[in-house]
């Protein structure tokens, strides 16, 4: 595994603050980069990588809306208010918006003098007063609900303008176009000044429904005939041979859920399933590049700090509804990719999105900031967690996280700044970080990780040296997994982390909304 040396980061103070960029991908699974051993086409974040970081051992809530309200808040999403989704579970950590207890980034950042835009997706409060222009933001524009059709707004569905209710029009909108033609305008009306910018802008891609441009589908169309199978096994050599991942870890075996390629029905479907899949990838790589090309138009691109990521690992869910027959891509159908192309997507680990297992919270972590990251290219295997990065935007802005917003306590950050990560200093190496997700749970400390599969028993794993959680180690290290279980009781209890029989409805997984 690489690692990072101190000369990474210059000694050098820059000149202003740094411009602070956060990227996301939705649904996207840890393979599923160019630069973290994909086939799929994404120059834009492999540049990043080369010039900046790839971190290893990120990972995310596993879901959608937790991890959006770990980020923007830097607490547990249950300290947030969004210990689920968006609907009210029947308790303050499942409320399903952000509470008056929390800020988030564009919050902390806007006293320290910062400017504050967002264009994405939103999804921790469906309503007034908890858009993202109450929370901080000066200019919004994107998607105040979860997933959507690429081409058009669904019903139900919501996205707005600032504070107002906005509805595309035209035949020409595509979803991740449209977030990046915002972000850029926003940009430019803000980011040329003298302050500094704060800019989040969390794609829907490449979360379903299967939805691309014609001309970027055609890329891939065939060459996922050689099937998943044989797909995770090219990944998996590739990211052997990049060092993301260590020789230790085992690619684990195909889901138990997924039919071998050689017996899937359908091979061409699933291949055109797959291939949009990949085309979505591409098309937000290349608005990433479009973020990237802006920067360094109005000669920010030194002083930006630019943080990529997922939301979640790779989605198994189901999703076959739409007109009768539209091939998956077009507007008229609404599909999802599939469990066995999930399942290469969050190789070499097993399970997905939803479960706290290493395949549903591994994520790509791509940090570029010329002006302080000199040499690229590197790869960290410091441990880092989706709560860690508004410590990490408060760090670098030279900011000061408030005890106190709006006459009310608020309560204090929980995450870590990655900044000295960047030149490669550790990270408080044995801090204890929690999972908890529709009864999935999880705590990891160190190399150690303790997790359970709703309502499976814990188990106990060494992800040092078996990060695809292949070899149960509990009956040998009984008092590890009992110190960790004793720390996971003691976490949940303080955030108000309840298993979904203790929600209302009795069941978080019956009540929920999907991402």
């Amino acid at each position: 595994m690489g690692g990072l040396g101190a000369a990474a980061l210059t000694s050098a103070a820059p000149q202003k603050r740094p411009n602070i960029v956060i990227l996301m991908a939705d649904d996207m699974g840890f393979a599923d980069l160019g630069c973290y051993g994909s086939e799929i086409s994404t120059p834009n974040v492999d540049r990043m990588a080369a010039r900046g970081i790839r971190f290893t051992h990120f990972t995310n809530t596993a879901r959608c809306c937790p991890t959006r309200a770990a980020l923007l808040t830097g607490l547990y999403q249950h300290q947030a208010g969004v210990g689920m989704m968006v609907n009210d579970l029947g308790r303050p950590s499942y409320q399903g918006y952000l509470n008056d207890r929390c800020v988030t980034i564009a919050e902390a950042l806007r006293p320290a003098g910062y400017r504050t835009l967002m264009a994405g997706k939103w999804h921790v409060g469906e309503e007034r007063p908890h858009w993202p222009t109450d929370r901080g933001f000066e200019r919004y524009f994107g998607l105040i609900s979860g997933a959507s059709s690429y081409f058009r707004l669904d019903p139900g569905r919501k996205m707005a303008l600032n504070d107002q209710p906005f509805t595309p029009q035209g035949g020409d909108y595509y979803m991740t176009n449209a977030f990046t033609d915002h972000a850029i305008e926003f940009i430019d009306e803000l980011g040329r000044g003298l302050a500094p910018f704060f800019l989040y802008l969390p794609f829907t891609s490449p979360h379903w429904p299967a939805h691309a441009l014609q001309e970027d589908i055609a890329k891939y169309r065939g060459k996922y005939r050689l099937g998943w199978d044989e797909l995770r096994r090219r990944r998996y050599r590739r990211m052997l041979e990049m060092g993301v991942i260590d020789k230790r870890w085992e690619l684990t075996p195909r889901d138990p859920e997924v039919p071998a390629w050689a017996d899937a029905k359908d091979k061409d479907g699933l291949d055109l399933r797959m291939a949009v899949y990949a085309a979505q990838i591409e098309c937000m790589d290349r608005n990433v590049g479009r973020v990237l090309a802006k920067l360094k138009e109005i000669g920010a691109e030194d002083n930006t700090l630019v943080m990529f990521l997922a939301d979640n690992g790779g989605c198994h869910e189901v999703v076959d509804r739409g007109q009768a027959g539209a091939p998956a891509g077009t507007p008229d159908s609404y599909l999802s990719y599939g469990r066995g192309w999930a399942n290469a997507s969050n190789t070499p680990f097993r399970l997905f999105k939803h479960w706290v297992h290493e395949g549903g919270i591994s994520s790509p972590l791509v940090v570029q900031w010329p002006e302080r990251i000199r040499k690229g290219g590197r790869i960290s295997p410091q441990f880092g967690h989706v709560i860690d990065l508004m410590a990490t935007a408060v760090d670098a802005a030279g900011a000061q996280y408030p005890k106190t917003f709006r006459g009310l306590p608020i309560t204090p950050l929980e995450g870590r700044s990655l900044v000295p990560a960047f030149e490669g200093r550790a990270v408080d190496p044995q801090r204890a970080v929690f999972w908890e997700h529709a009864g999935n749970r999880a705590v990891r400390q160190g190399k150690w990780k303790l997790v359970s599969r709703y309502p499976g028993r814990w188990e106990l794993y060494d992800l040092e040296a078996d990060r695809g959680e292949m070899h149960e180690l509990g009956a040998q290290e009984p008092g590890k997994a009992a110190e960790l279980e004793r720390l996971y009781s003691q976490w949940a209890a303080r955030v108000g982390a309840f298993p979904p029989d203790q929600l209302k409805g009795g069941s978080a997984g019956k009540k929920k909304k999907k991402a």
